[in-house]
């Protein structure tokens, strides 16, 4: 289906990520480099080697691949260098203001100290000014660790609660409610930080973890999330309540052929700040760019709705009242003169 809204229309629009995975941004290249760097046989000994192994059809294969590719961060400079590879190809997708998520547990499970993984992402955080992009970090519990590593994890951070601005709620959803992780939200959520959640989409008792997300934990935001269509009511209390919805097309697309495109059409149509973002671009074929183009083209969207998106992701964003404004004005510009 053609569309009015162009590619670069799209890779040029001054946008917000807010659904941004960083161990999902390591791309063949980075990952290769990294295996040689800290002595690690990684099985593969190719750029191409490497991209044959980023093969899956469903979120279990995906995080059977996801998960042994980090093995290959190892150092603070690894994690900055992750980092920075991102925030260029942000700058390059006009990516204004950034959240990234991160996964502690994936690391410190390991053996890496999670002092290692914060100060590493936290110096391109800061590096990536000189880029033009403002980024902060969002650290994600992994649903299918117990509450107890939650704990631990939430304890361990606290003492860098400078270097990040808010917790999520990642990983494999199956038999993993939002409300096994209560006490650590409520934690966060006193210690001053902002909430967000995953949903995935089509999992069992997806309403019923968004309920729980939405009515008993209180969380800002739902990554994914868009099932909620399924039940008006919940719809009507994102809307009055300013719940971002963060839905990311092309790795919708390895789950849903739609795209799950008619459901972030159905939202945007009954007031919800539903927003478009990449997820594990390195993994599902395309930055941001390329997921706002991939919707636009695919539901012919018009450049009305594709700014409402951009300007959905600004404000749902956790940043003040006055730089949001900075960013829509920047954006009512670039529009004027597009």
């Amino acid at each position: 289906m053609t569309t009015a809204v162009s590619q670069e229309f799209t890779a040029n629009l001054p946008k917000a990520e807010l659904h941004l995975h960083i161990e999902g941004t390591l791309e063949p290249e980075l990952k290769l480099k990294l295996a040689q760097r800290n002595h690690i046989d990684i099985g593969q000994d190719t750029i191409e080697e490497v991209q044959k192994t980023y093969d899956y059809d469903d979120l279990a294969s995906f995080l059977s691949v996801y998960y042994p590719a980090m093995e290959v961060l190892q150092t603070e400079e690894d994690f900055y260098d992750l980092g920075m590879a991102y925030l260029k190809r942000a700058a390059a997708n006009h990516v204004r203001h950034v959240e990234i998520f991160f996964d502690p547990q994936a690391h410190t499970s390991r053996g890496v100290a999670f002092e290692t993984v914060i100060n590493g992402l936290h110096r391109a955080v800061v590096d990536g000014r000189a880029l033009n992009v403002d980024a902060a970090l969002i650290m994600c519990f992994l649903r299918d660790f117990s509450k107890e590593s939650a704990r631990q994890t939430l304890a361990e951070a606290l003492p860098y609660k400078d270097k990040f601005i808010g917790i999520g709620l990642d990983s494999d959803e199956h038999n993993n409610p939002p409300l096994k992780f209560a006490r650590q939200y409520e934690d966060a959520a006193a210690a001053g930080l902002h909430l967000t959640a995953h949903c995935d989409i089509d999992q069992k008792d997806s309403i019923e973890h968004i309920r729980q997300a939405l009515e008993i934990m209180g969380v800002e935001r739902l990554d994914h999330g868009t099932n909620i269509v399924e039940d008006p009511d919940l719809v009507q209390f994102a809307a009055k309540n300013n719940i971002g919805m963060t839905s990311c097309p092309l790795s919708n697309g390895y789950v849903s052929p739609e795209m799950k495109g008619e459901e972030v059409l159905e939202l945007l149509k009954q007031g919800v700040k539903v927003s478009i973002h990449s997820d594990d671009p390195a993994y599902f074929g395309g930055y941001i760019g390329d997921n706002y183009y991939a919707i636009a083209d695919r539901y012919d969207l018009t450049k009305d709705q594709v700014v409402q998106l951009a300007k959905n992701s600004f404000e749902t964003s956790w940043i003040s009242d006055e730089k949001k404004a900075i960013y829509l004005k920047e954006l009512e510009d670039y529009v004027a003169a597009n």
